[in-house]
């Protein structure tokens, strides 16, 4: 049987996920955590800082240090929820949507290069199967609690 960690580990490191910067985008490095996070707040309607900190499986300290720094880089908004002040909702300033629709094209070009290179029926099997894996991963005891997709 192949060993299946050092499939997961070759695939991470292609994916760029072990790069220290993920994307530059108008001569600023965005960092994969941070690009996570511009994603989630991107994908939800004004989410708070808990809902996306358990999106991403990441402790509030940290999360709330993250975020720190996207609103010092003026790419994220931090507002208290007016129903409940204790509450901090985050959107993104208009240059934090660039930034995040830069990273998703520059992710849907690496994408469409990658896939370029199967046909339509090896295409729909990848996909099919990361879905697969992704509700497998997510019924784990080891994952998370909130899905991934």
């Amino acid at each position: 049987m192949e060993n299946i960690r050092e499939v997961f580990q070759v695939m991470t490191r292609r994916f760029g996920f072990l790069n220290k910067n993920c994307c530059t985008v108008g001569g600023q490095d965005i960092s994969l955590i941070h690009s996570h996070i511009l994603y989630e707040i991107d994908k939800q309607h004004n989410p708070s800082m808990q809902q996306i900190a358990e999106t991403l499986g990441t402790d509030i300290t940290t999360f709330s240090r993250q975020v720190q720094s996207l609103v010092k880089m003026n790419l994220v908004k931090k507002s208290p929820l007016p129903e409940d002040k204790r509450i901090s909702v985050l959107s993104l300033t208009t240059e934090g949507k660039f930034i995040a629709a830069a990273i998703d094209e520059q992710m849907n070009v690496y994408l469409k290069d990658v896939f370029a290179n199967m046909n339509e029926f090896e295409r729909e099997t990848v996909v099919r199967s990361i879905n697969l894996l992704n509700d497998a991963m997510a019924k784990t005891s080891y994952c998370c609690t909130t899905p991934m997709r």
